[in-house]
């Protein structure tokens, strides 16, 4: 079990709140138990530089086709 490096307790506020004393993440994941604990894991809302191998393909394949000259017809955008 990890070992903790802080410990304090915390009030709820008037609007059902607690403060985070020097936190060390933005955002974090909740887990509320039934036996009343309540545990914050670190999350990124995005995974920076996360693309699929599937798209990094079909990009490849698209430069290809740009550099051979294989490319659709001009879209008029004024109607």
């Amino acid at each position: 079990m990890p070992t903790a490096v802080k410990t304090y307790d915390a009030k709820i506020d008037s609007k059902k709140r607690i403060t985070l004393r020097n936190a060390m993440y933005e955002y974090y994941h909740v887990e509320e138990f039934d036996d009343g604990r309540i545990v914050l894991e670190p999350r990124e809302l995005v995974p920076p530089f996360q693309i699929s191998e599937k798209s990094l393909t079909m990009m490849d394949q698209a430069m290809d086709n740009l550099k051979k000259g294989i490319v659709s017809k001009e879209v008029d955008s004024t109607g």
